[in-house]
C-alpha cells in the first residue's frame, strides 16, 4: 500500500497547495474578500464528493465487490480508478485556473445584468470541480480500506501540511501561475505512482520463453497493452505540464479585475510595467504613466505642478506614489499636505513611520525637518521596487543617510524597541473606496485596533505626537473610528480625557488627527489654525471649538464631521453615539481586527433600495455577500449532499431504529465539520498578528494542525475516543487565553523563533483535532460501512456552512467566542459518542 500512501501524500499536498494559492490570486485579480471563497469551494467540493460516493456504491470501493473477488484484484481495481481520479484532479487545476482567468464574471455588473449570475454559477463550478475530485480521491480511499482509516487519514494530512509550506516556495519562485501548474503536477505524478503498481511488467520479466508466448496471444496480454498505453498518456501529460511550467503561453497569464487600481493605471497611453514581482505573500508592480498624479491631502490652494510619479501597486491595488525629486521646486508640494503639520508642530522630530510604501510620508517628513526616520516597512519587496527605481532620477528615499529602514511588523518591532519618538504617523497604505462597498470589510487590520494604538502611544515621548490620516467618507465612518480608537486607547492608558488630547482637521479627500498623552496647549492650537487658514484646510475638532470654524474652505453639506467628533470625544454621549450611529464605528480590537467593517443590520433597507443604482461590487456592502453565500451554500448542500442521500438512505434500512442510529452517528460527523472549521478559521486569521503576514499564517497555521493532526490519526486506534474528544472541548475552550499570553510574551522574538513558537504552539490542538474523524470512521465500520462515504458527504456539508459562520462571527463577535463556538461542537460530538453504545453481536446475544 505504500503507492496509495505516496499518492495520497502528493493528491493532498496539491489540494493545500492549489487552494492557498486560489487566495493569492484572489487577492490579486478580485479582492481580498474573494480569497475566503477558496476555503468555501474547496468544502463543497468534498461534500459533493462524498454525495457522489454514496449515491454510486460501486464507486465506493472494497465494500461494493462481491467477496468472490480477490482482495489483491479488488486493490488494483479501486487504484486504477484512484489513478484516473488523480489524473482529473490534475486536469481540472487548470481548467479552474482558465476559467478565473477567462470566464467574463464582473461583480460590478451583478445587479444590472442578469447573464452575470450564470457567469458566476459557471466561475464556482470550476472552482469546485478540483476539489471535487481531490474529496473522491480521499474519500475513496477510506470507504475501499476502512480498516486503514488510520494510516489513509494520516497520509491526507501530511501531505496536506507539506502543501500548505510548498507554496511559501513556489509562489515567490515560479509566481501565482507557476504554483498552479505545480499543483497540477504533483496530482499526475501521483496518477503515474498508481498506474506504475498495479503494472504487470515486473511479473512478466519473471516468466519463461515457454510462457510469455502463450501470453502474448491470451486476452492478459491485450488488457496489459492496454494498460501501458494508459501509462504512456498519463507520462505524456506530466510531460506536456512541465512544458507548460517552463513555457507558459500568453494566453495563460493571470488577468487583473479592470476596476483594479493596476488595470486603471495600465490603460493611460504609454503606460507599462517597469517592476512586476513575487514574493510568498504579495506581488508588487510599478507603473510608469504620465497619468499617475498621487498626493493625497493635498491643499487646493497649491497651485504648483507635482514633480514626475510613478505608482507602486501591492497585489494589484492600493497604489502609492514613488516620487521622483530631481529639482528643488519639485519639493515645495510636500509643505501643502495635511502630513506636513506633525513636523511643523514637531521640528527637528525623532520619526516612527508605519508602511511608507512607496515613501510620499517619508519625503514629506525630510523636507519638513525631522532629524531621523525609521520606516517600518512590513514587505521587502516594496522597498526593494522604490530603490531599483532611484537608478532613474537619484537616490532613493529610503537610501537617506537620515533614514533607517527595518523590514517588520509594527506591534513585534514596538514591542521589542524602547526607543521613545516626537512623533509616530501611520501611513494611508490603503486607496479611497466608498464606504457603502465594504471593499475591505472582512480584510484584518492589527494596525487599526485599540491594543495597537495604546502600543503606539507608549512609545511616544512626553510631548510627542501620535498621526493618523483617513480618507474622508460621507456620512463619517473610517475618519470617525480613527477617533473613537485614539478615544478609546488613551483612556485604557489612563492618561486621562481624551478630549482634550485630539486635534482633527481635513483637506477635500482626507482627514488627519493627532493624539498626545498630555493635553494640547494653546499655542499648539494656535498653530493647528494658522496652518489651515494658510492652506485652506478645515478643522475639525480641537478643545473649545465652536461649530462656526468648522466647514470653511472645502465646504460639504453639513457640519457632521465636527458634531460627530465632538459626541465621540464626549465620555457621557459616546456610548449612545455608537448605538444609535447608522456605521459600526466602535473601536476594533485584536479579537475583532475588523477596522474597515461599518455593517449594521439596520442598513439592510437602504442597501436594498440602493441595489442596482450604485456601481459597487455585488451592488455594495461586503458582509452581506457572507449572508448571501451561507444561504447559497445550505442550499447547495441540502441539495447536493443531504436529500439524495437521505432518500436514498432510508431504503438500505431494515428498521427506522437503524436509520435513527445512524442518524446520530451522521450527526457526529457533522459536529466534527463544524468544529474544525470553528477551530481552524480564527487560528488562521489570529496568527496574521503573531506572524505579520496572512500567507505566513495560513501556510504555517495549516501546516502545524494538519501535521500534527495526521500523527494523531496515525496513534488514534490506539487511543481511548471519549475522554480525549472532551478532553479536545476543553482545550479548545482555553486556546483564547492561551494565545494571548503566548502572543505577547513572544511577539518581540524574530521571526523564525516566532515560527517555530506557532509550530510548537499549535501542536497538541492539532493532535488532538486528529483523532475524532478516524474515530467515528472506525465506528461506523462497525455499524454500516457502506455509509462512510455518506460521513463524508454530511462532514464536508457542515464544514462549507461552518467556514462562513466562522468567518461572519469573527466579524460580528469575535475569535474567542468562534473558538467557544468550536469547543461546542465538539463537546456536542462527544455528548453523541456516549449515546452510542455498540449494539451486541449476535453470538454475545446467544
Amino acid at each position: 500500500m505504500l503507492a496509495l500512501y505516496a499518492a495520497l501524500f502528493l493528491v493532498s499536498a496539491a489540494m493545500l497547495s492549489f487552494e492557498l494559492t486560489l487566495t493569492r490570486l484572489f487577492s490579486v485579480t478580485q479582492w481580498y474578500h474573494f480569497a475566503f471563497m477558496s476555503v468555501s469551494v474547496a468544502l463543497l467540493g468534498f461534500g459533493a464528493s462524498g454525495t457522489w460516493l454514496a449515491l454510486r456504491p460501486i464507486a465506493a470501493g472494497a465494500t461494493h465487490f462481491p467477496k468472490c473477488v480477490a482482495p489483491d484484484r479488488r486493490d488494483r481495481a479501486v487504484l486504477a480508478r484512484l489513478a484516473a481520479i488523480a489524473a482529473l484532479f490534475s486536469v481540472s487545476i487548470l481548467l479552474a485556473y482558465l476559467a478565473i482567468n477567462h470566464v467574463p464574471f464582473d461583480s460590478y455588473r451583478v445587479a444590472w445584468e442578469r447573464r452575470q449570475l450564470l457567469y458566476l454559477a459557471l466561475y464556482y463550478a470550476a472552482l469546485v470541480l478540483p476539489f471535487f475530485f481531490a474529496g473522491l480521491f480521499i474519500g475513496l480511499s477510506l470507504a475501499t480500506w476502512p480498516e486503514r482509516a488510520n494510516a489513509v487519514y494520516a497520509a491526507n494530512l501530511l501531505g496536506s501540511a507539506a502543501g500548505s509550506l510548498a507554496v511559501l516556495v513556489l509562489v515567490p519562485l515560479l509566481g501565482a501561475t507557476g504554483a498552479v501548474i505545480s499543483a497540477s503536477m504533483m496530482s499526475m505524478l501521483a496518477a503515474i505512482i498508481l498506474r506504475i503498481s498495479i503494472s504487470p511488467g515486473r511479473r512478466y520479466l519473471r516468466l519463461s520463453p515457454r510462457r510469455w508466448q502463450a501470453l502474448v496471444s491470451s486476452q492478459r496480454w491485450r488488457d496489459s497493452a492496454r494498460q501501458s498505453c494508459v501509462n504512456l498518456v498519463y507520462l505524456m501529460l506530466f510531460v506536456a505540464l512541465l512544458i507548460l511550467l517552463i513555457h507558459p503561453p500568453s494566453w495563460f497569464g493571470l488577468r487583473i479585475s479592470p476596476y483594479k487600481a493596476l488595470s486603471i493605471s495600465l490603460l493611460f497611453p504609454k503606460a507599462h510595467l517597469v517592476f512586476s514581482r513575487w514574493n510568498a505573500f504579495s506581488r508588487v508592480d510599478v507603473v510608469e504613466s504620465a497619468g499617475i498624479h498621487s498626493a493625497p491631502g493635498l491643499s487646493l490652494s497649491f497651485t504648483g505642478e507635482l514633480p514626475k510619479q510613478l505608482g507602486l501597486l501591492v497585489d494589484g491595488g492600493n497604489l502609492s506614489p514613488i516620487t521622483c525629486i530631481q529639482e528643488p521646486e519639485d519639493e515645495l508640494f510636500l509643505r501643502h499636505l495635511t502630513t506636513a503639520f506633525p513636523f511643523i508642530l514637531r521640528p527637528d522630530a525623532s520619526v516612527l513611520l508605519i508602511e511608507p510604501r512607496g515613501g510620499l510620508d517619508l519625503l514629506t517628513a525630510l523636507q519638513n525637518g525631522a532629524s531621523s526616520v525609521v520606516a517600518l516597512e512590513s514587505n521587502p519587496l516594496v522597498v526593494q521596487a522604490v530603490r531599483e527605481q532611484a537608478g532613474q532620477s537619484g537616490v532613493s528615499v529610503y537610501d537617506d543617510p537620515r533614514v533607517t529602514v527595518v523590514f517588520e511588523e509594527a506591534r513585534s518591532y514596538l514591542r521589542r524597541s524602547a526607543e521613545p519618538f516626537d512623533v509616530l504617523l501611520l501611513s494611508l497604505t490603503d486607496t479611497y473606496q466608498p464606504v457603502i462597498s465594504g471593499a475591505y470589510g472582512l480584510s484584518e487590520s492589527y494596525a487599526h485596533t485599540t491594543e495597537a494604538f495604546m502600543e503606539y502611544l507608549k512609545h511616544l515621548r512626553e510631548d510627542g505626537v501620535l498621526v493618523v490620516t483617513r480618507w474622508m467618507q460621507s456620512p463619517p465612518s473610517e475618519e470617525l473610528r480613527a477617533c473613537v480608537l485614539l478615544a478609546e486607547a488613551l483612556e485604557r492608558a489612563g492618561v486621562g480625557d481624551p478630549s482634550q488630547r485630539i486635534l482633527a482637521f481635513r483637506s477635500w479627500s482626507t482627514a488627519t488627527l493627532l493624539a498626545k498623552r498630555t493635553p494640547f496647549r494653546a499655542d499648539e492650537v494656535a498653530r493647528l489654525k494658522d496652518f489651515c487658514v494658510e492652506r485652506s484646510f478645515d478643522l475639525i475638532y480641537y478643545p473649545g471649538m465652536a461649530a462656526a470654524e468648522a466647514n470653511r474652505y472645502n465646504v460639504l453639506s453639513d457640519t457632521a464631521h465636527y458634531d460627530s467628533f465632538r459626541r465621540v470625544l464626549s465620555a457621557a454621549e459616546r456610548k449612545e453615539f455608537l448605538r444609535d450611529y447608522p456605521y459600526e464605528v466602535s473601536p476594533p480590537s485584536d479579537d475583532r481586527p475588523f477596522f474597515f467593517h461599518y455593517f449594521k443590520w439596520a442598513q439592510v433597507p437602504s442597501i436594498l433600495r440602493m441595489f442596482g443604482k450604485t456601481w459597487q461590487p455585488f451592488g455594495g456592502s461586503g458582509f452581506l455577500i457572507l449572508v448571501v453565500l451561507l444561504v447559497l451554500a445550505a442550499a447547495l448542500s441540502l441539495v447536493l449532499v443531504v436529500l439524495p442521500l437521505v432518500v436514498r438512505g432510508k431504503a438500505d434500512f431494515q428498521s427506522p431504529t437503524d436509520f435513527g442510529s445512524l442518524r446520530t452517528t451522521l450527526f457526529y460527523f457533522a459536529c466534527l465539520g463544524l468544529g474544525f472549521l470553528f477551530v481552524e478559521m480564527p487560528l488562521l486569521q489570529q496568527f496574521i498578528l503573531f506572524l505579520g503576514q496572512p500567507a505566513y499564517s495560513f501556510s504555517l497555521v495549516l501546516f502545524s494542525i494538519l501535521f500534527f493532526s495526521g500523527l494523531g490519526s496515525l496513534v488514534s486506534g490506539r487511543l481511548p475516543l471519549r475522554p480525549l474528544l472532551l478532553f479536545l472541548a476543553v482545550v479548545v475552550l482555553a486556546y483564547p487565553l492561551f494565545l494571548s499570553r503566548l502572543f505577547a510574551l513572544a511577539i518581540q522574538w524574530s521571526l523564525p523563533l516566532r515560527l517555530a513558537v506557532s509550530v510548537l504552539g499549535l501542536a497538541p490542538l492539532g493532535f488532538l483535532l486528529g483523532l475524532p474523524l478516524p474515530g467515528g470512521i472506525r465506528l461506523l465500520e462497525q455499524r454500516a460501512p457502506q455509509f462512510i462515504p455518506w460521513a463524508w458527504a454530511v462532514n464536508g456539508c457542515a464544514s462549507v456552512i461552518s467556514s462562513i459562520l466562522a468567518m461572519m462571527g469573527a466579524v460580528t463577535v469575535g475569535f474567542s467566542r468562534v473558538l467557544f463556538a468550536g469547543a461546542l461542537a465538539y463537546l456536542l460530538a462527544w455528548i453523541t459518542v456516549v449515546s452510542l453504545v455498540p449494539r451486541p453481536k449476535p453470538e454475545a446475544a446467544a
